[in-house]
């Protein structure tokens, strides 16, 4: 990564200086998901970055204490990047450009890149915060990369994203990543998700209307 200063003693101009270069946002993106290989991270930005410039990055961010290398044990043995402390400590901040990002968008448009495990990010950022109805669910979110999970409950303390694990969920509906999110956000209909031809609701399905209430996705008509 270039070594731009913006020669400002400022905590913005400091995090410009890390953040501020082509791709640094998604590779981030893809590092709060999980660990990563090279190679997955390069799939999982659409194969758009060049395996010159992904290097640059991994490397100027490993110096900035951001981003680690970590050798995985046999039988894997190979080498995966992921964040350190600091690079954790990004998180609110990520969540909160979710949400801001949120306004900018629209429908996909033709030929953009979009994985499933992005919905699990989505998730987080749009979990609303006060009451919601008390149900569990999972979304099993599918498209042109590996399946994801989401998994998460609400209640009285708001909406809560869970690790996916053995216990049943009161409703779980699978389906395309990028259908699923215009549910959430409101962009799709119960009934058009309950007609849509590749998803799939099981469990208590009387109650799929209630889950985009666990969500609030901001839009250009709420100002959020």
């Amino acid at each position: 990564m270039e070594s731009f200063r913006y020669s400002q003693f400022c905590p913005i101009a400091r995090a410009a200086e890390v953040l501020g270069h082509r791709w640094v946002l998604p590779l981030l993106r893809e590092l709060f998901i999980g660990p990563q290989r090279f190679s997955d991270l390069r799939r999982r930005m659409g194969g758009a970055v060049s395996t010159s410039v992904l290097s640059k990055r991994l490397v100027a961010l490993e110096r900035q204490g951001v981003v680690a290398r970590r050798v995985l044990p046999p039988p894997a043995a190979s080498v995966v990047y992921e964040l350190t402390p600091r690079g954790r400590a990004l998180e609110p901040a990520l969540l909160g450009l979710i949400r801001w990002g949120a306004l900018m968008m629209t429908s996909p448009l033709s030929g953009e890149h979009f994985e499933p495990e992005w919905l699990r990010l989505a998730a987080r950022a749009f979990a609303r915060s006060e009451t919601t109805p008390e149900l569990s669910f999972e979304l099993h979110a599918t498209g042109q990369g590996p399946d994801a999970i989401v998994r998460g409950h609400g209640g009285a303390s708001g909406t809560h994203i869970d690790s996916p694990d053995d216990s049943v969920a009161e409703l779980c509906v699978r389906g395309p990543a990028v259908v699923l999110l215009g549910y959430l956000a409101g962009e799709v209909s119960p009934e058009s998700l309950t007609k849509h031809p590749d998803v799939v609701i099981e469990g208590v399905t009387q109650r799929v209307a209630e889950l985009p209430v666990l969500f609030d996705v901001p839009s250009e008509n709420s100002g959020a």
